[in-house]
């Protein structure tokens, strides 16, 4: 861990003294440390020992550009919102240090540490039993029901986003997505986007709150090896009010994800014959603590394989034109076209 300056994106010497001047009661007795915590996908996180209790940092990526991007009062709102009503870490607070630069340069926020894994590799199972997983699984489906179950209004998160219309802005910002991206046919994908824009639901359920990445490996789990539970769930920078079964379908996609070609190489530890339930069973327990009847997410689903298609070939799109930094990205493309296929298949609806 690092205590200087040398830290890309994190002056730990002005946290420091940050620290002991907006929060003396969290100041520990000497310098802090802190490391970058790899796996964000966006948003830089870092671990901060030396406090009195370990913290988290978060801020935007370095070089961002756009404010709205990388919104980290919104994150900070949302998650101190849901503080108690589904397990996310606990918040100190938030800061605009845009102007003064002495600990990023940025706005940024401060959280308490959770201990616990992210299970973003199946090897990461073996710390728990397969029954342990299977209610890991269950639990999942739960706080999913109980995170869209909590009344925005109430929560004060009333204005956190504009519920009507939701589903057909979000077909309009992935369209453009793809479009700014494209650099091969894909008719796959063309299909897929075309049938999705004219078979958009409507209103199968109340507004609720958003998460926007939803899956396993964007939580933390801890507990003993046949009774694991989620210890916090993370990443919640794409948080809005909109139709909660965006975030069903996406867990299922995910759920899911390394049987489609090529899914060796994509994130997340559940695998067959590991303990995890069935999804069919995780929407059961959904519907069953939401107090709805089962859903059907067909659309959703294929929406999932379809945004994530494109955020891909986004990818991809940078890798040919020579702006990609490090291995792997030559193999994304390849599950582009897979995704897709996905998604007709689970939108067919004929079979």
């Amino acid at each position: 861990m690092t205590e200087a300056n040398g830290l890309p994106g994190l002056d730990v010497a002005g946290l420091g003294r940050w620290l002991a001047r907006e929060h003396p009661g969290l100041a520990g007795e000497g310098p802090l440390r802190a490391a970058l915590i790899d796996g964000g996908r966006s948003n830089l996180t870092y671990r901060v020992e030396g406090a009195k209790t370990p913290l988290v940092l978060r801020r935007p990526p370095l070089g961002h550009a756009l404010p709205t991007a990388h919104d980290m009062r919104r994150e900070h709102r949302v998650i101190s919102a849901l503080r108690g009503l589904v397990p996310v870490p606990p918040t100190v607070d938030v800061v605009d240090d845009t102007a003064a630069g002495e600990v990023t340069g940025t706005v940024f926020f401060v959280m308490e540490l959770v201990e616990g894994t992210v299970l973003d590799d199946p090897a990461r199972n073996a710390a728990w039993t397969p029954q342990g997983l299977h209610r890991l699984g269950i639990g999942v489906a739960e706080i999913l029901a109980d995170l869209h179950g909590v009344d925005p209004e109430s929560a004060g998160l009333g204005d956190f986003g504009r519920p009507d219309g939701y589903l057909e802005r979000q077909m309009r910002t992935w369209r453009r997505q793809y479009e700014a991206s494209r650099s091969r046919e894909q008719p796959a994908l063309d299909a897929l986007q075309e049938r999705l824009a004219a078979t958009v639901p409507e209103g199968r359920m109340r507004a609720g709150i958003v998460h926007g990445d939803y899956r396993l490996d964007n939580m933390l789990v801890a507990g003993p090896a046949d009774a694991p539970r989620v210890a916090a769930v993370l990443d919640w920078e794409m948080a809005t009010l909109g139709d909660p079964l965006v975030d069903l379908g996406m867990l299922g996609m995910y759920w899911h994800i390394r049987t489609l070609a090529g899914g060796e190489s994509a994130a997340g530890a559940i695998v067959p014959g590991a303990g995890y339930p069935d999804f069919d069973e995780v929407v059961d327990a959904y519907a069953a603590r939401a107090g709805i009847a089962v859903p059907e997410l067909g659309w959703y689903r294929a929406f999932a394989c379809y945004k994530l298609a494109v955020i891909l070939e986004g990818v991809h799109y940078r890798f040919v034109g020579g702006q990609t930094v490090g291995e792997g990205f030559d193999r994304i493309g390849a599950l582009v076209a897979p995704l897709a296929e996905e998604g007709l298949w689970i939108s067919d609806p004929t079979r």
